[in-house]
């Protein structure tokens, strides 16, 4: 291969990028080349061929095999292209399934379920001829106002593994690699703002924003890593070789590719300030190990000429090639008949929708019910559908949804698929109610004109059903995602305005919140019990607690609430049946409910002084804690029992028996909380070391056990090393972070693995 010939399988082209401006400095237009002239030495990626405008999938892929046979028989080489797309909540393509954001799959605590749908992703992906897939995001949440929150799983490092780990698994099974993103300290940004600086330690770094990564890469398999576009102490990750080569490669084992996030390597010269000219922004990437220049070649192209002239040494030019060429190798891009012309697809299959209907289900949180729900259909209700998002097919996705990220820039074009929207799903759900509606207001807007309209309808119904919440999009057009990052954890304009003029009416009212980000709800939702359990009609759920009539508060608030984090296109008829009780509520908050922005950045990690203290004025407490969640049944844990010593670095063994207290079926997330109680660094209350769904039929009740590895408990210790220190760990079983409902005790000893000291 001549140098040029390597270079050209270093970068993308993004054929369809046109004037469409897709990220920050993205529009100055610094490559020119034209695309036959781009290609003329061979090509590395074609960058969303599906995804950046509404296409016809059959056609674009008719297209696509005649472009990649083109490369193999009019290029000296004859190697295609390897093809990337985004595909977070599905395959980012017009007519492509929409499934749950990433928020709403940690939510559900349910690993096989997002293998299921990754499994599905890929199907899609393969027909199309895509290689390779821009998702997982592993960023563990730090602060909610971040906008990138809605692409995140959780704030619980365990969570982000193993449910990114379950993606992972399910993408590649259908042979398409998946790509982990964003490595590492992007969500770590200050204040919660897009691309800002990253001011944390290296234990924080070491203990909870790389395990996610590590976990994939090792447990997983993951064959591509996108670098974070953040800076850790000064130092962009782009252009960090510690990151990039020593911890992924050296000390993971990682052999797959490293790409850059869009534009990365110029924001080293036109961001960062690190880099002088594109020649010096392209050493930099590449020599700090990102083997791939994405969307299109900004400072690449110089890297022939920069081997001419010595700056850049050869072998960091091969190193990057081989690692490209190795990936298309295993993709199969080098063999003869590697691709072939569709001859139908369906990007939206019943199976998809079942996967997105079944996941929506068991991701939306039940936060408070007084005892409305659930809602009897047969009984004769009039029903007041009120909020900007009842009617809205947008407030269902998430920012990288195709709706959200590309069919914005084309208004008109429908969406391609069946996208019910709550009140739709409510009047299928619900088909004897009188229903009626109104928005009351837009998201955003201060406009009160629509709010009294709202409240007529409330004062003449039986109930009042309001949906609120965010409206995803990119860079200040929306309330929420990519670069929409905020100040206030209120909802946006006066949303809770016509929450609150709604419940004074006295007609009841169940709060549908569809968010990409945790909001502020203190103002929403009763006070929880002393025993961790929120007050209800029926006592304190999930908790063995009583209910007094002193802790109920105030009641001037909704009467039932629910967090749904972006559910997908099946979420409307999945909230509509969760009302109905034709499913029973089992998701759980895998990020904490804030008490305001004022407590960010906040996690239940947290040591002693991390919450609230006598030494303090101020309480971060959250409203509601990581782990919450009601059903419409109660579960008691009792009897948890644990091995009473375990060497360091090998398994404990856990169990706990599980019963379903309440009238109902329903599903449990059984999860296993532990802290080291003496430790030479200060280590969280709790921590999260293993979780299960559980279904239980009513009156029944289940021994679960856990087998976890006691990796889990080790820390990075004052030398910098990892360790599993000896000593005493406190273990419990409850329905969040905050309730020990059954506890035992274990005795960590010191062995011959290397983690223990």
């Amino acid at each position: 291969m001549t140098l040029e010939e390597k270079q050209a399988q270093l970068v993308g082209y993004w054929v369809d990028q046109g004037d469409e401006v897709v990220a920050p400095m993205s529009g100055e237009k610094k490559t020119s080349t034209r695309y036959e002239e781009a290609t003329s030495d061979g090509l590395g990626h074609l960058t969303r061929v599906y995804g950046t405008r509404p296409v016809d999938p059959l056609e674009r892929a008719r297209w696509l095999w005649r472009e990649q046979r083109r490369l193999q028989q009019e290029t000296r080489l004859g190697i295609p292209a390897l093809v990337h797309e985004e595909c977070l909540t599905g395959l980012a393509a017009w007519q492509a399934a929409t499934f749950p954001t990433p928020l709403a799959w940690g939510a559900s605590f349910d690993p096989e379920l997002v293998e299921e749908m990754g499994r599905a992703i890929g199907t899609s992906m393969r027909a199309l001829g895509i290689h390779q897939g821009l998702a997982p995001v592993l960023d563990v949440i730090r602060d909610p106002r971040w906008g990138r929150v809605d692409e995140c799983i959780s704030e619980d490092p365990l969570v982000v593994g193993v449910l990114g780990t379950a993606y992972v698994r399910g993408l590649q099974s259908e042979g398409v690699h998946a790509t982990l993103k964003h490595f590492v300290g992007y969500s770590a940004s200050q204040a919660g703002r897009n691309h800002a600086p990253v001011h944390i330690g290296r234990r924080e770094i070491e203990d909870v924003l790389l395990p996610p990564f590590e976990m994939a890469v090792r447990e997983g398999g993951a064959r591509s890593v996108m670098n974070s576009y953040t800076d850790i102490d000064g130092v962009p990750v782009a252009a960090d070789p510690f990151y990039l080569d020593e911890i992924l490669r050296e000390r993971w084992g990682f052999d797959g590719v490293v790409v850059s996030d869009y534009f990365a390597v110029d924001f080293l010269r036109s961001m960062h300030r690190v880099a002088a000219d594109a020649p010096e922004a392209a050493r930099l990437a590449i020599t700090a190990g990102i083997d791939i220049e994405l969307p299109s070649p900004d400072a690449y192209t110089t890297l022939a000429d920069q081997v001419r002239n010595g700056s850049l040494p050869q072998h960091i030019l091969h190193r990057a090639a081989g690692r490209v060429l190795a990936q298309k190798e295993e993709l199969g891009l080098l063999d003869a008949d590697f691709t072939g012309e569709p001859a139908g697809i369906d990007l939206d299959p019943p199976g998809h929708r079942d996967i997105a209907r079944r996941l929506a289900e068991e991701s939306v949180v039940l936060l408070s019910n007084d005892g409305i729900l659930p809602l009897d259909p047969s009984s004769p209700h009039r029903i007041a559908v009120l909020g900007p998002n009842a009617d809205s097919t947008e407030a269902l996705m998430g920012c990288y949804s195709f709706v959200n990220h590309v069919l914005a820039h084309h208004p008109g074009t429908p969406a391609g698929i069946a996208l019910p929207t709550v009140l739709e799903s409510l009047r299928a759900e619900f088909p004897g109610a009188e229903i009626t509606h109104a928005p009351g207001c837009e998201v955003e807007s201060p406009d009160r004109g629509l709010l009294a309209a709202a409240v007529a309808q409330a004062e003449e119904a039986d109930i009042a059903i309001v949906v609120v919440g965010d409206r995803a999009g990119l860079f200040g057009r929306g309330t929420v995602g990519e670069g929409n990052d905020v100040e206030s954890l209120e909802l946006p304009g006066i949303q809770r305005e016509l929450v609150e003029a709604v419940v004074a009416t006295g007609t009841p009212v169940i709060l549908v919140a569809l968010t990409g980000r945790p909001y502020a709800l203190e103002w929403a939702l009763p006070a929880l019990s002393a025993g961790g359990g929120v007050l209800t009609g029926l006592g304190a759920v999930n908790s063995p607690a009583p209910a007094t009539e002193a802790e109920a508060g105030d009641a001037a608030r909704p009467a039932a609430a629910f967090q749904a984090f972006f559910p997908g296109e099946e979420g409307g008829p999945a909230i509509a049946a969760l009302l109905s009780g034709r499913v029973s509520p089992s998701g759980r908050l895998p990020v904490s409910l804030p008490r305001s922005a004022g407590a960010q950045p906040y996690s239940y990690l947290r040591p002693v002084l991390g919450g609230r203290t006598d030494v303090t004025s101020a309480d971060s407490t959250p409203v509601r804690p990581f782990g919450f969640g009601l059903g419409y049944t109660s579960f008691a844990h009792e009897q948890l029992t644990v091995d009473a010593s375990v060497p360091a670095g090998t398994v404990f063994h856990a169990s706990v028996i599980v019963r379903n207290t309440g009238t109902r079926d329903g599903v449990d997330v059984v999860q296993l909380y532990a802290h080291d109680e003496i430790a030479s660094v200060t280590r969280p209350l709790a921590q999260l070391v293993a979780f299960q769904r559980v279904a239980l039929a009513a009156g029944a009740s289940q021994v679960v056990r856990f087998e976890v590895p006691s990796e889990r408990l080790s820390f990075t210790g004052i030398d910098g090393n990892r360790r599993i220190e000896p000593g005493r760990i406190r273990l419990w079983v409850g329905p969040s972070c905050d309730d020990e409902e059954t506890v035992a005790t274990m005795e960590i000893v010191s062995s011959d693995d290397p983690l223990s000291p």
